[in-house]
């Protein structure tokens, strides 16, 4: 009963609510997925040791303000992501899409597509932002940006609008799966304990359980993607705007199982989690209560 164009604007409402939230959590997965790259484990320093102990060390290194690092490209990257993801959905819902079987997971893929290619210039930065530090607690590349305005000024004049949208190959994939596995074990999850009767139809209790599972199997699915989309947006470049350490996505998923393990793919999954459990339930709870409204 929600019109495309507003729950456009309620799905990015959503997600900027979720994200200044949850931001701090995000700044830790990135440092934990650029640890040690491209290096056999335990031949490296490892300054970022859990997630506790990785929010000790942003802390240290960048003062109490580091947790927030990258903050407002997050916002602009949840708004445009969220906004046309939650659009889309909406459309695919109106044109009766999502009753077919699949249909929820094939509508949330493609929604997820296309939030992940608009938003995909704000992700750039954010990594980049994210990534900063003190020398003696950096890792991977420092790509030294004052902020998110000089970030995209220096990107820009360097490689163009298409530098923009380096890494975009990672960024697809990745919200992909996270969405339609997001939006589809959301619905599914909400539905479920309602006609179990453990949860009245519409409340909130119903949109945190449907969220709480939906959190934990984001997770599982999205991380190799989510340290795959870090990688590729944060590796340095050279004047033509390509990538010196991975030639796309199916190379960087090789060179990581190849010099750290298949477990290299899911380095940081406890930060993943820790940050994709509230930011799920907070931005679908949201986005839930706002189309009531």
């Amino acid at each position: 009963g929600v019109p495309p164009a507003t729950d456009l604007v309620l799905g990015a409402t959503a997600g900027c609510l979720a994200c200044f939230l949850t931001n701090p959590l995000e700044v830790v997965k990135t440092r934990l997925q650029l640890q040690g790259e491209l290096q056999a484990p335990g031949t490296y320093p490892r300054p970022y040791r859990g997630v506790l102990r990785a929010v000790g060390a942003v802390c240290r290194a960048d003062g109490l303000g580091g947790l927030q690092k990258g903050l407002a490209a997050g916002l602009l990257y949840q708004g445009l992501m969220n906004g046309f993801r939650f659009y889309c959905y909406s459309h695919a819902e109106d044109a009766g899409w999502t009753r077919y079987p699949g249909g929820t997971v094939a509508a949330g893929a493609v929604a997820g597509a296309v939030g992940a290619f608009v938003g995909s210039p704000a992700y750039l930065v954010k990594t980049h932002l994210q990534a900063q530090t003190a020398s003696a607690m950096a890792v991977g590349y420092q790509h030294h940006h004052e902020n998110i305005v000089g970030a995209f000024r220096t990107i820009y004049r360097q490689h163009g609008v298409v530098g923009l949208w380096r890494g975009v190959t990672g960024a697809i994939p990745r919200v992909t799966v996270g969405s339609a596995v997001q939006l589809a074990t959301f619905s599914s999850a909400k539905d479920w304990v309602c006609e179990r009767q453990w949860c009245r139809k519409g409340s909130w209790a119903a949109v945190l359980a449907g969220g709480m599972v939906s959190s934990v199997a984001v997770a599982v699915a999205m991380t190799p993607f989510d340290t795959i989309s870090t990688r590729l947006y944060n590796q340095p470049v050279d004047a033509e705007g390509t990538g010196k350490l991975y030639r796309g996505f199916l190379d960087c998923i090789l060179q990581i199982s190849n010099k750290e393990g298949l477990l290299g793919l899911y380095k940081g999954i406890g930060a993943v989690y820790l940050r994709l459990g509230p930011h799920t339930v907070l931005s679908l709870f949201f986005w839930d209560k706002l189309r009531d409204l």
